[in-house]
């Protein structure tokens, strides 16, 4: 293995499933003091901020520690030209990079101060979210003029991302026997001619300078029923609602709304604000031009959103390939490390 597959097997097999990345952190951060004053490694909580700002333009790189769940795949292979195991496409393919950028001499000489932002529960729910407290404290981030955040892309450069709504759609009858069904209301059944409209509803494309997203709205889950001799009283759904950058919160949340009118009830669970597209940044023209990498819509929720969010230019791009992120076989190949690493030291050392 080479020295980047090398750092990616040891980051594979550092365990850092959401709420129990201290170990990773640990690691990553006695690593980076060998390259770094300590004065430059701020640890917050399981966060990391590495390097610091000089006077020098900024660039920020951004990088989740944290996995999901193990589903036996907690150890790094090579297999042909993919290195498999959790994690290796999301996102510890991206932390690998990230390491060798912080360590590189071409970076840290050159025409850019480079910060390395690692942090921890990324996958978890919004408000548990890391970053969130690295941002408040060390504000100065703010004042990037580009950031990275190297989720998975395939080697495309992805501009913003979608927002994400979380709601349960609620249904309501009345409770009866099953045997004597008139005197009650089956509430699974009131909610038929909903659920058949759902089926037939199709994605709905929004261009944003030249870029397309898809608004999508997604049942996810469905519960009902108490017994099997009892008619359901409740029938709820999850509606997953995934909307494009040209919508804010309260506009997303008005149009789930409308979406579930037919429902007795909607509460609104969860709320990811969707990222701004870098629209006009010369930064991202550049790392385009450099990386050759193709120009593409971010249809996940990412960090982006969080970033902008905080008037902070963001764009996702990294070595990962999005298709495999949380699958037992989820691996990335090994071109891709060496690509990404290669294309982002030309780029940061200007």
């Amino acid at each position: 293995m080479n020295p980047i597959q090398e750092t990616l097997a040891w980051l594979v097999d550092t365990p850092s499933v959401t709420g129990n990345e201290g170990r990773i952190a640990t690691a990553v951060a006695e690593r980076m003091l060998s390259s770094w004053p300590m004065s430059a490694v701020t640890r917050m909580g399981n966060s990391l901020v590495v390097g610091e700002s000089t006077g020098r333009p900024l660039i920020s790189l951004y990088g989740h520690l944290d996995t999901v769940p193990e589903q036996g795949n907690g150890t790094a292979y090579i297999e042909g030209e993919r290195m498999f195991g959790l994690g290796t496409s999301d996102m510890k393919a991206g932390l690998a990079v990230m390491i060798h950028l912080l360590e590189s001499a071409r970076v840290r000489n050159g025409k850019y101060d480079v910060v390395g932002v690692f942090y921890d529960k990324e996958e978890g729910p919004m408000l548990d979210n890391g970053l969130e407290e690295v941002l408040d404290r060390a504000d100065w981030l703010t004042g990037s003029q580009l950031s990275i955040v190297l989720e998975p892309t395939d080697l495309r450069i992805e501009l913003g991302c979608n927002g994400a709504l979380q709601a349960d759609v609620i249904f309501t009858g009345k409770s009866a026997h099953s045997a004597r069904p008139w005197l009650g209301e089956n509430a699974i059944t009131k909610a038929g001619d909903w659920l058949a409209a759902m089926a037939k509803r199709r994605p709905e494309p929004v261009l944003i300078d030249g870029l397309e997203y898809l608004e999508v709205f997604s049942i996810t889950r469905a519960n009902g029923g108490i017994a099997n001799n009892v008619i359901p009283a409740e029938f709820v759904f999850n509606l997953n609602h995934r909307f494009p950058p040209v919508y804010d919160l309260a506009e997303a949340e008005a149009r789930l709304r409308d979406v579930a009118s037919a429902a007795d009830e909607v509460r609104i669970k969860d709320r990811s604000p969707a990222g701004a597209v870098p629209e006009g940044n010369d930064l991202v023209a550049e790392l385009q031009r450099i990386t050759g990498a193709t120009r593409a819509a971010k249809q996940g929720w990412t960090d982006v959103a969080r970033l902008s969010e905080r008037g902070i230019p963001a764009v996702n791009y990294g070595p990962g390939e999005v298709a495999l992120a949380h699958q037992v076989a989820e691996s990335v190949p090994l071109q891709n490390l060496d690509e990404s690493l290669e294309a982002l030291t030309t780029f940061l050392a200007g």
